[in-house]
């Protein structure tokens, strides 16, 4: 204890008001499922239940899909600058309930509220500034003369970013003049289902946007379905190959976001300081469940020894606890079955052998919780320097050569992201050629933008959200 320890810090829950149940939101109404089912959904940190949720079925799925394709007649009529208004109201909406949302945010996902005010609700903001203005631009966009828009769009997105994967999904659909049938992860429901209202206040017309809670078979229902014509998926690499070989053979147009093990690399030359936070901001944001981590730190063998020390003595000074608490720098792990995974993951890289280093912490008695962890002593070998752990765990490995460390970074079934840490400009330029990463930060990471394209290579996916090649995967071209 110091004289500088942090006092708490806690955001008001009472800011957001959390309804006993929530229904479906088809055609602009809240509506019960045709068969009556619901499910429960638990605040990660306190494993105390926030609401009840309906549970969609086929036949709610295609309810919302023909509510979809009724409005798509007078959506995709509409000038691009009468589109773009709605999307511009409902980007200054979603700023004007920011705290609201941000509350909800962290109570219904587990992470710190720091990131859900900071980083979340300014980018969900910004893909609707965003794509407004490309609304009536789109024949200017480079994809030839009257870019016509899709039909339906059936999107299903994660827990991890509830809100923001929402918005890089519906943004875009909207601004191309499709309409939306989305469906939420099923630990994370709260926050789209408040979008629902936000769509309410905008005036959005009935049927633009219908979501969808679920499960697994929601979300498999709505890919199937034969009038949805793009399907959007971000998720993970598994359930990603069934989409594909579901839409096989069909007229869908398909684009996937998945897993990812990206590499950090950090050269003899780097600023060790500023590379040890690019470190954890890359692998601890959001308790490392992010698709683009930085799950896997390759450092020169030269710098190895400084770099770790440094990166420990900062692991030390990380707080996990209370989301709500605007000092919290680690929150709760989404769900029991996410712990669990991460958990044995971790187990199996002892069990092989690898070193496994974590800081003095004291985990809460209720919720889900993992400690910030570190591996070394790893070789490409070892499962967790191989799969996609999703969860604060970052493995260790070392190289001696800029064509060692590329080999290392490409030896992996995915291709999402990577980060270089090097003083040369013409280093950064050289390397991030030659790796086969969607994105590949220089001296940073985790940094996003609407204006930027996002997506992957191999198992991560094809196809990029944001920016002008992201409106691509919603138009006719």
């Amino acid at each position: 204890m110091t004289a500088f320890e942090y006092a708490p810090a806690p955001e008001s829950r009472s800011v957001v008001d959390i309804a006993p149940s929530y229904g479906l939101f088809i055609d602009g109404e809240f509506t019960e499922a045709a068969d009556g089912k619901v499910f429960k959904t638990v605040s990660p940190a306190t494993e105390e239940v926030l609401s009840e949720v309906a549970q969609a079925g086929e036949a709610d799925v295609d309810r919302a899909v023909r509510a979809a394709r009724k409005a798509f007649v007078k959506w995709s009529a509409l000038p691009g600058s009468e589109r773009a208004k709605y999307l511009f109201r409902i980007a200054r909406i979603i700023q004007e309930r920011s705290r609201e949302l941000a509350v909800l945010e962290t109570l219904d996902n587990g992470k710190p509220i720091r990131e859900t005010r900071d980083a979340d609700l300014p980018l969900v903001a910004a893909h609707f500034f965003y794509h407004a203005g490309w609304a009536d631009k789109l024949e200017h966009a480079g994809f030839g003369a009257n870019p016509r828009p899709l039909g339906v769009a059936g999107q299903v997105i994660p827990w991890n970013f509830p809100l923001l994967m929402l918005a890089w999904k519906i943004a875009p659909a909207l601004a191309t003049g499709n309409t939306v049938v989305l469906k939420p992860a099923e630990t994370t429901p709260l926050s789209a289902l408040f979008f629902a209202d936000v769509c309410r206040q905008a005036g959005l017309p009935r049927g633009v946007v219908n979501i969808l809670p679920g499960y697994g078979d929601t979300g498999a229902a709505l890919v199937a379905h034969p009038d949805v014509n793009k399907v959007a998926f971000t998720g993970s690499t598994a359930v990603g190959k069934q989409i594909a070989r579901t839409v096989a053979g069909t007229r869908k147009k398909l684009t996937l976001e998945l897993g990812g093990k990206g590499a950090n690399i950090v050269f003899d030359d780097a600023p060790i300081d500023q590379a040890v936070e690019g470190i954890v901001n890359g692998i601890f944001f959001n308790q490392g469940q992010v698709c683009c981590a930085g799950s896997r730190l390759l450092v020169q063998e030269s710098v190895q020894d400084e770099l770790l020390d440094s990166l420990k003595r900062r692991l030390a000074t990380l707080r996990l606890g209370d989301p709500l608490d605007k000092n919290t720098d680690i929150g709760a792990i989404n769900s029991a079955e996410q712990l669990a995974r991460i958990t044995s993951l971790v187990e199996r890289g002892e069990a092989e052998g690898a070193e496994r280093w974590s800081p003095a912490c004291e985990l809460p008695e209720n919720g889900y919780w993992f400690a910030p962890t570190l591996f070394t002593g790893v070789t490409q070998a070892h499962t967790v320097a191989r799969d996609e752990i999703f969860g604060p765990v970052l493995s260790v490995l070392t190289f001696r050569t800029p064509d060692e460390a590329v080999a290392k970074a490409n030896n992996t079934p995915y291709g999402l992201s990577a980060g270089i840490w090097t003083e040369k400009g013409s280093r950064i330029l050289a390397v991030a050629n030659k790796l086969r990463a969607g994105v590949v930060w220089s001296n940073t990471f985790n940094k996003f933008d609407p204006t930027s394209p996002f997506g992957g290579y191999k198992e991560s996916g094809f196809g990029r959200e944001g920016g002008r090649h992201g409106l691509e995967a919603y138009l006719d071209v």
